[in-house]
């Protein structure tokens, strides 16, 4: 089973670090509440200064663009006014933070960023709510997942209450750019990256955190376009031990030609497997929900646990937590089944071709940021295509029920913990 090839490679990777001693763990750690740190290679004493939002430098753009109309935006094409920077370095620490107008990055062609990728970013959305006010969704997880992609590649930890609130300085300056039209927001992508003019392998003794922002549209202009996933066994995204669960640059690129050949063949993405059993791991660069009738004749909600190959996704986390407060009557959502059955487990293509054949497979979504569900229609599988049912409207029920719960709660509509109202005179 793949949890124990899962527990074996856990075992000897454990037993290969307690061997370590250039490079052990405890050295590599980063704790924001901890600034002073060892830089592994020298023994040098690193980050004297922690990231603090209360020195903030503002210089305002004084030739401001303008803003594109909603109807125009594609995804990730156009840019706010303005940017936050923040330079690392090993010896000092965090510099003051600024905001400043948008404009290119200055750096040396032997920056290490270019040759060994050291890279992360996250993906999160400014909304207007329904009295035209600002929220965030759930900052501190992506504060969080920030933080473990850092440790794992050897860059600099980040105070994730003072970067949010940078993030929602900048936002606030840049409101106008949210748009007010429904389905729309403003994309706001944190960004860390190496900078060390030197060419080797080692961890970086400068870095540079950057914010940028993009307004973007409704992933789905008119009604829902369920896509078609190609299920190549030879194609995969991510291994046990491998880097597959941060959200690291380096992890996306190699995906790009597999998708381009899926699109040749007529599909638009990737449906990644993994080992000999074709474990369905995730949908091109989102979490992967299935949903199945059980042999009870319960209804299943099936994602892959987080067992080392799978992103954290903030959407994936908050589908499970609805589904789980709902069955506990703590968050009761209309549409949900009341024998809805929550799992986090594998699940391998023979078991969906079963599901299929006896026709219990009920509906397959991706999910998150950009779009929050993603319906699939199609599986091109082992020479054929497997059908999976998405309603005249071209989603499933629970996926539906999951898109206009948490928009709702996105936009103010339903009261929440998870919507982070963002004071526009910060």
């Amino acid at each position: 089973m793949l949890a124990a090839s899962l527990r074996t490679t856990a075992r000897r990777q454990a037993a290969c670090s307690s061997r370590s001693l250039r490079f052990s763990t405890s050295t590599l750690v980063r704790d924001a509440s901890k600034p002073q740190q060892i830089d592994p290679m020298t023994g040098e004493v690193m980050g004297l200064s922690t990231l603090d939002a209360s020195s903030l430098k503002v210089t305002k753009t004084q030739q401001p663009k303008t803003v594109p109309p909603s109807s125009s935006l594609v995804f990730g094409q156009n840019f706010s006014d303005h940017m936050l920077s923040v330079p690392w370095n090993a010896q000092t620490g965090w510099a003051p933070p600024h905001i400043h107008p948008y404009g290119p990055l200055h750096l040396d062609p032997s920056s290490v960023i270019f040759h060994y990728a050291p890279s992360l970013f996250e993906g999160m959305k400014a909304y207007k709510d329904v009295n035209g006010g600002i929220r965030l969704f759930r900052p501190d997880m992506n504060m969080k997942r920030l933080n473990v992609s850092a440790d794992r590649i050897a860059l600099p930890a980040v105070d994730g209450e003072q970067l949010t609130t940078l993030i929602k300085k900048l936002v606030s300056l840049d409101k106008h750019w949210i748009p007010a039209d429904p389905g729309h927001s403003l994309y706001i992508r944190p960004t860390l990256i190496g900078t060390q003019q030197a060419l080797g392998v080692f961890p970086t003794t400068e870095a540079l955190l950057f914010v940028i922002c993009s307004p973007v549209g409704p992933y789905y202009r008119s009604g829902f376009k369920p896509v078609a996933l190609e299920a190549d066994p030879s194609k995969v995204r991510a291994w046990p031990g491998g880097t597959g669960q941060y959200k690291l640059g380096l992890n996306y690129a190699p995906g790009i030609k597999m998708q381009v050949e899926a699109a040749k063949s007529g599909y638009q993405q990737n449906l990644w497997l993994f080992g000999e059993e074709h474990w369905l791991t995730e949908v091109g660069t989102m979490n992967m929900f299935v949903v199945i009738k059980n042999k009870d004749g319960a209804t299943e909600l099936i994602t892959p646990p987080l067992n080392g190959m799978i992103l954290p996704g903030v959407t994936r986390a908050s589908i499970l937590e609805l589904a789980r407060d709902h069955l506990a009557g703590k968050f009761p959502i209309d549409g949900l089944p009341s024998d809805l059955i929550v799992s986090e487990r594998e699940i391998n293509m023979a078991e969906v071709v079963e599901a299929e054949k006896s026709g219990c497979l009920l509906e397959m979504f991706g999910a998150g940021t950009a779009a929050i569900v993603s319906p699939v229609e199609r599986l091109g599988y082992m020479g054929r295509d497997i059908r999976i049912p998405t309603s005249e409207e071209g989603v499933g029920p629970i996926a539906k029920v999951m898109l206009n719960t948490i928009t709702g709660i996105q936009l103010g509509k339903i009261e929440h913990p998870w919507s982070v109202v963002v004071d526009e005179n910060i």
